[in-house]
C-alpha cells in the first residue's frame, strides 16, 4: 500500500495513525484560523472584481469533483443568458505568471483542468497564482464577460466572492481531523452558500443549504477530433483504461457499469503529465481515459478515447444560484 493510499485509509477513521498525527494538525489548524482572522479584521485584504464571482472548492485534500461542477455551472450560466469566464490557479503547470488558455495551449503550460474547461465549454479561461490577477486579465481581454467562476478557490481568501460552493465526495469529512491527521484543509463546518455532496447525506455539521449531486459517465466517448462514439459500439472490445485522477478506481468501475471490458486498468497520480508514460503493453487494445487525461494524451496517442463525466443537480440548487446572482450588486 502506498503512503497516499495508507493516509487515505487512515483519514476515514480515528485509528492509531490518525491519533498519532493529530498533534501535528494543531499548528496547522492555528495557522489556518489566524489567516482567516486576518482577512476578517482587514489586516489582509480581499480584492473584489467588478462582476459576480462564484467560487467552487472543497475543504478536503484530494479530488472532490470540483472541475465537473465548474463545467456544469458554466453551461447553466450560458443557458440562462450569462457570459461566463473561468479562472484557476492552473495546478501542475510548468509555466508561471498569468496567461490565457488558448486553443494551442498545452496542459503543461496552463494545467490540465483549465485546458479541459476551455475546450469543453468554449469560454475564456485564465490562470494565475493570484486569482484576482487572472480575473482582471480575463475581463480586460473579454470585456463582455459578466460573471466569473473560480475553479478551486475556497481557501484563496485574497479573492472576494459572491457565492461559495463547497463540494464533497462520498467520503465526506472523513475522520474530521485537519491535515495531516485527517483530510480537512480547514475546520468544518464553515460558512458557505451551498454544499454539494455525492453521499446520501450531507457531511455532519453542514449548516448551508445542501444538495445531492449524481454523477454518471456519458453514453459516448469522444475522439481527438471531437467526434462522439457510442459506448455500446465498444462492447466486446478489449480496452486499456488509464486514469490520472484523485480516485481512478471510481472511473474504472463506472466504465464497467457501462458494459465495457477492461483488460488492463492503469491508475496514475492525479495530474500526471504523461511525459514519461510507457507505451501500451498491447498496441491492439483501444485506450480509454478521462477527459482530463485526454488533453495530455491526444498529442502522443491520438487514438485514445475520452469518456465525459456528466453531473445532475436538483432544480432547487439552480434556483438558489440564480437568485443569488440576480441580487448581487
Amino acid at each position: 500500500m502506498s503512503l497516499s493510499a495508507g493516509l487515505r485509509s487512515a483519514w476515514r477513521q480515528r485509528g492509531w495513525l490518525a491519533l498519532a498525527l493529530w498533534p501535528l494538525s494543531l499548528p496547522y489548524r492555528a495557522l489556518v484560523a489566524l489567516r482567516r482572522t486576518l482577512y476578517r479584521w482587514g489586516v489582509l485584504r480581499s480584492e473584489r472584481l467588478p462582476v459576480p464571482v462564484i467560487v467552487v472548492g472543497n475543504v478536503i485534500a484530494g479530488g472532490a469533483g470540483k472541475t465537473p461542477v465548474t463545467l456544469a455551472l458554466v453551461r447553466h450560466l450560458q443557458a440562462t443568458g450569462w457570459q461566463p469566464g473561468v479562472i484557476s490557479r492552473g495546478y501542475g503547470r510548468s509555466s508561471d505568471g498569468c496567461r490565457e488558455v488558448l486553443p494551442a495551449s498545452t496542459a503543461s503550460e496552463v494545467g490540465d483542468e483549465p485546458l479541459l474547461i476551455a475546450r469543453a465549454a468554449g469560454v475564456p479561461v485564465f490562470v494565475a497564482r493570484r486569482r484576482a490577477q487572472a480575473g482582471r486579465a480575463l475581463l480586460a481581454a473579454h470585456p463582455a464577460t459578466d460573471v466569473i467562476v473560480c475553479d478551486d478557490g475556497l481557501q484563496h481568501l485574497a479573492l472576494a466572492r459572491t457565492v461559495e460552493i463547497c463540494v464533497f465526495n462520498d467520503e465526506g469529512v472523513g475522520n474530521g481531523f485537519l491535515l495531516p491527521a485527517g483530510p480537512l484543509r480547514e475546520a468544518w463546518p464553515r460558512t458557505v452558500d451551498a454544499v454539494l455532496h455525492t453521499a446520501p447525506q450531507a457531511p455532519p455539521g453542514t449548516r448551508a443549504p445542501a444538495f445531492r449531486l449524481t454523477r454518471q459517465l456519458a453514453p459516448y466517448a469522444i475522439d481527438a477530433q471531437g467526434r462522439q462514439l457510442p459506448l455500446t459500439s465498444l462492447h466486446g472490445q478489449a480496452l486499456h483504461a488509464v486514469a490520472a485522477i484523485a480516485r481512478p478506481e471510481e472511473f474504472f468501475a463506472m466504465l464497467r457499469a457501462r458494459g465495457l471490458t477492461l483488460v488492463h486498468c492503469e491508475a496514475l497520480p492525479d495530474h500526471y503529465d504523461f511525459d514519461s508514460w510507457q507505451h501500451l503493453p498491447d498496441k491492439g487494445k483501444t485506450l480509454i481515459c478521462t477527459e482530463k487525461d485526454a488533453v495530455k494524451l491526444w498529442p502522443t496517442h491520438p487514438g485514445a478515447l475520452a469518456v465525459p463525466l456528466h453531473l445532475s443537480l436538483p432544480s432547487e440548487f439552480w434556483a438558489q444560484l440564480d437568485a443569488s446572482l440576480s441580487s448581487a450588486p
